[in-house]
C-alpha cells in the first residue's frame, strides 16, 4: 500500500503560512484537529497542504477519504476502507476492517467533506480514535464532529496580502495580463471577502473582464463567478453551488433565518436576531437555538468587537441568504423589522449618552454603524419616510459631534432634509427641526457659517411659528456657538445664555445643555473673566461627575486648562490636558482633541520643552485638516498656537522649529496621543539642548491673542517645514 493516496497540488499554494504553521501545531497536540470555515474559504486545500508536509510525521503514512459524494450514511466506513487501500472479502463489517487495520498503525487520516453525514462520521472517527492509539485524524467541513478530545479551527478569509497575491497568481495562470490598478484590485478582494474560491473564479474572469467590469457585475456575483475548472469537485465548480452546498445542508428553519440574516448589513446582536428574525415560522425562544447552528457551519461567524461579542454573515452568504428572501416576498418587510430596530436603538442610546455608559454608546454605535446606514438607506428610499430618515439622522447627533464622524452626520442629515415634500409643515414637524439644529451644530464644528447660519435660521423660525420651544432654545444656541468660533464673544455671551435660561424653564438637561454651559464659559474666558468662566466650568464637572457624562467633561478641563495656564498654574493645566486628550482620543472626537493638543503644547513650552512643544503643534496640524478649517479661523481659539509659535520660534530658531515641528507633521494620530499622554518626568521635559535650555518661555503669558490677524506655524515648502 503506497504512504499517501494525496492528490498532487495542480497550481501553487499561496499564503496562509500562519494558518498552516497553527494546524500543524494543533496536529502535535490533539488526535482530532478539525478545520470548520465557510463553502469556498480553502478548508481542503489547507488541510491537504498540511498533511504533505507531515508525512513523514506518521510513518504509516497519510490517507486521504474524500466523503462529499456519498449520500448514503452508511456507506461512510467503506468509503474510509477503500480510501485506507484495503480490500476485504470476509463476513467482517467496514468498521471490524478499520479497527483492526488502525489498531497497530501510526497514521494521519484526512477527512474532507463530512459536513452532510455528521452523524454517522463522528461516530466511527470516535470509536476509530478509541480504539486505535496511533490513529491522527485531520477532518475538514462546514460544522465541528462534536467528538470528545476534538480541536476545532476556524479558518477565515485571506487577509489583505494573501488575497490580492492569490488572485494576481491565478489571473496569470488563466492568461490575464497582471493587473495594474492595485486598488481596484483591493476593492475586488474585499467585495469577494478574500474567499479563496471566489478570488479563483473571479481570476478567470480576467482574461475576458479587466477588474473594473469585474466589479461593476458583482451585484450579480453567483451569475458571474461560475464555470469553474473541469475536474473540480461538484460543489466548487462555482460559488453559487459552493455556498448551496451548505444551504442544501440546512433545516428548514435554519434557511429561513440565513435568509432573514441578511438584511444585516455588518455585526449584530442576539437581541438584533430576536426582534428582527423572530415570528410565528421562527419562535424568538428558538431563534438562539438556530443562530447556534448556522455558526456551527461557519455560516454565521462569532467575533468579539468593542461592544461585546457579536455576529456577522460574509458578503456572499449574505447575497445568497437575499436571493432566498426575495424569492420568499419578504425582504421589504424584513427591512422595515430591522429599519424599525435600528432606530429604537439610536432612541436609547440618545438617552444613554448622558449617562455613566456613554463609552459603551460610542462603542455600540460604532459597531452598528452598517446597520444604522442600511436603516437610513431604507428611509431616504421613500418620500413618505422622510420624517423618520430626518429623525434618526437627528437622533445620532451625538455620534456626529462627539465621535468624529461630522462629515458623515453632514452627509445624512443633508439628504434626510432635501428629501422631497421634507420641507413641508406636517405632524412630524419635530423631526425636521431637530435635523435642522443638528446641522446647524454640525456645519458650526465643521467651518461652514454659510450652511450652518440657514439650517439654524430655518430651524428657528420654523420654531417660532410651531411653538416649539426646545427646538428654537437649540436653533439659538447654536448660533451662538457660530457667534464664538466667529470671535463675537458679547454676541456669543448673549445668545447661549438666552439659550440656558430657555433650557432651565423647560427642564432641559442633557450633554447639549452642559457643553452649553461650557461654551459659555469659553467666551468668558476669551474675555478675561477667569473667575467666571472657571465657576461654570466647576458646574459642568460636578454634574458631569455625577451623571457619570466623559464627553462634556473634557471641554470643561479645556476651559479649566486654559484659566489655570493663563494663572501660571501649568502642572494643574497639563494635568487636565492630560485628561482632556484621553476622553477625547477614547471617543475620537477630533475637535476637542486638537484644541487640548494645541493646548498642551503652549504648556509644555511654558514648562521649558521647546522641542516638545514643536512637536506637538506639528502633530496637530494634520488633525486640524481632518476636521476643517484649521482653529475655525477664530483668533481666540488660535491664541495658543500663536504664542506658542512665536516664543517656539525665539527658543528653538526658525530652522529648529521647523525640524521639530516637521517631525510632529510625521507622527500618527495614536502616536501623537501617546506623545501628550506621556510622562515628561518633571518639568523641563525630555530632548532639550543647552542652547534650548538657556531660552526660558515666559511663565504665565496669556494665550488670548492681542491682534485678530489669523497666526501661523512653520511655512512648508516642498512637503517640509522652513522656518
Amino acid at each position: 500500500m503506497r504512504r499517501s493516496n494525496l492528490p498532487a497540488e495542480l497550481n501553487r499554494f499561496v499564503g496562509r503560512a500562519a494558518e498552516q504553521d497553527e494546524v500543524a501545531r494543533l496536529l502535535g497536540e490533539f488526535r482530532l484537529v478539525t478545520v470548520v470555515g465557510v463553502g469556498g474559504v480553502g478548508k481542503t486545500r489547507l488541510a491537504l497542504r498540511v498533511a504533505g508536509a507531515l508525512q513523514k510525521r506518521y510513518v504509516d503514512g497519510v490517507r486521504l477519504a474524500e466523503l462529499a459524494s456519498l449520500r448514503d450514511p452508511e456507506l461512510v466506513a467503506h468509503a474510509l476502507v477503500e480510501a485506507l487501500g484495503l480490500t476485504d472479502h470476509t463476513v467482517r463489517t467496514p468498521r471490524e476492517v478499520l479497527r483492526e487495520h488502525l489498531a497497530e498503525l501510526r497514521l494521519l487520516l484526512v477527512v474532507d467533506g463530512f459536513e452532510h453525514l455528521v452523524e454517522e462520521c463522528a461516530g466511527l472517527l470516535r470509536e476509530l480514535l478509541r480504539g486505535c492509539p496511533g490513529l491522527t485524524v485531520l477532518a475538514a467541513g462546514r460544522r465541528p464532529l462534536r467528538v470528545d478530545g476534538e480541536a476545532v479551527f476556524g479558518l477565515t478569509p485571506m487577509d489583505e496580502p494573501d488575497a490580492m497575491a492569490l488572485l494576481t497568481d491565478r489571473a496569470l495562470e488563466a492568461g490575464a495580463a497582471v493587473p495594474g490598478d492595485r486598488e481596484t484590485l483591493r476593492e475586488l478582494v474585499r467585495r469577494l471577502d478574500g474567499i479563496p474560491l471566489a478570488l479563483e473564479l473571479a481570476a478567470a474572469r480576467l482574461p475576458l473582464l479587466d477588474p473594473v467590469q469585474v466589479l461593476r457585475r458583482l451585484d450579480d456575483r453567483f451569475r458571474l463567478l461560475d464555470g469553474g475548472r473541469r475536474g473540480a469537485l461538484w460543489r466548487h465548480r462555482t460559488l453559487r453551488t459552493a455556498i448551496g452546498w451548505s444551504h442544501e445542508l440546512c433545516t428548514p428553519e435554519e434557511r429561513l433565518l440565513w435568509a432573514r440574516l441578511s438584511v444585516f448589513a455588518g455585526p449584530f446582536d442576539l437581541e438584533a436576531v430576536e426582534y428582527v428574525c423572530g415570528g410565528p415560522e421562527l419562535p424568538a425562544d428558538r431563534v438562539l437555538d438556530v443562530l447556534g447552528e448556522l455558526l456551527a457551519q461557519s455560516l454565521v461567524a462569532r467575533e468579539e468587537t468593542a461592544a461585546g461579542v457579536r455576529y456577522r454573515m460574509l458578503d456572499t452568504v449574505r447575497a445568497y441568504g437575499a436571493e432566498w428572501l426575495a424569492a420568499l416576498g419578504d425582504t421589504e418587510r424584513m427591512r422595515r423589522r430591522h429599519r424599525d430596530w435600528y432606530t429604537g436603538l439610536a432612541t436609547w442610546w440618545e438617552l444613554e449618552w448622558f449617562s455613566a455608559r456613554q463609552a459603551e454608546v460610542a462603542a455600540g454605535t460604532d459597531v452598528a454603524l452598517p446597520n444604522l446606514r442600511a436603516a437610513l438607506e431604507l428611509c431616504l428610499e421613500s418620500p413618505e419616510e422622510a420624517a423618520l430618515a430626518q429623525h434618526l439622522a437627528g437622533t445620532l447627533w451625538f455620534y456626529w459631534a462627539g465621535c468624529g464622524r461630522l462629515s458623515e452626520g453632514r452627509h445624512w442629515l443633508d439628504r434626510s432634509l432635501a428629501m422631497p415634500g421634507a420641507e413641508e409643515v406636517t405632524l412630524h414637524e419635530d423631526a425636521r427641526l431637530k435635523a435642522l439644529w443638528v446641522l446647524g451644530y454640525v456645519a458650526v464644528l465643521q467651518g461652514d457659517p454659510t450652511a450652518a447660519v440657514a439650517a439654524l435660521h430655518e430651524c428657528g423660525e420654523r420654531a417660532r411659528i410651531t411653538g416649539n420651544e426646545v427646538a428654537q432654545a437649540y436653533a439659538t444656541h447654536r448660533m451662538g456657538c457660530l457667534a464664538l468660533l466667529s470671535d463675537d464673544m458679547p454676541r456669543a455671551e448673549e445668545l447661549i445664555g438666552g439659550a440656558l435660561a430657555t433650557y432651565a424653564e423647560l427642564g432641559e438637561l442633557n450633554s447639549n445643555v452642559l457643553m452649553g454651559q461650557v461654551e459659555l464659559a469659553m467666551a468668558r474666558v476669551f474675555q478675561g473673566d477667569l473667575e467666571g468662566a472657571v465657576a461654570l466650568c466647576a458646574q459642568v464637572r460636578e454634574a458631569c461627575e455625577e451623571r457619570g457624562e466623559r464627553w462634556t467633561r473634557a471641554y470643561a478641563l479645556y476651559v479649566l486648562a486654559y484659566a489655570a495656564l493663563t494663572g501660571g498654574d501649568h502642572g494643574t493645566a497639563r494635568e487636565l490636558l492630560v485628561e482632556c486628550v484621553s476622553i477625547n482620543h477614547a471617543f475620537h472626537d477630533l475637535v476637542g482633541l486638537v484644541l487640548a493638543l494645541e493646548l498642551l503644547a503652549l504648556v509644555t513650552a511654558a514648562e521649558g520643552d521647546a522641542a516638545e512643544a514643536a512637536v506637538l503643534q506639528g502633530a496637530a496640524r494634520p488633525v486640524w485638516d481632518s476636521v476643517g478649517v484649521p482653529v475655525f479661523g477664530s483668533s481666540y481659539f488660535n491664541g495658543p498656537r500663536e504664542l506658542c509659535g512665536r516664543q517656539l520660534g525665539e527658543a528653538l530658531g526658525e530652522d529648529g522649529y521647523a525640524l521639530r515641528y516637521r517631525e510632529g507633521l510625521a507622527l500618527s494620530l495614536d502616536e501623537a496621543v501617546a506623545r501628550a499622554l506621556a510622562d515628561r518626568g518633571g518639568p523641563a521635559g525630555r530632548g532639550r539642548t543647552g542652547q534650548e535650555a538657556a531660552r526660558p518661555f515666559r511663565r504665565g503669558s496669556s494665550p488670548v491673542p492681542d491682534t485678530r490677524k489669523p497666526a501661523g506655524s512653520p511655512t512648508v515648502k516642498g512637503g517640509e517645514a522652513a522656518g
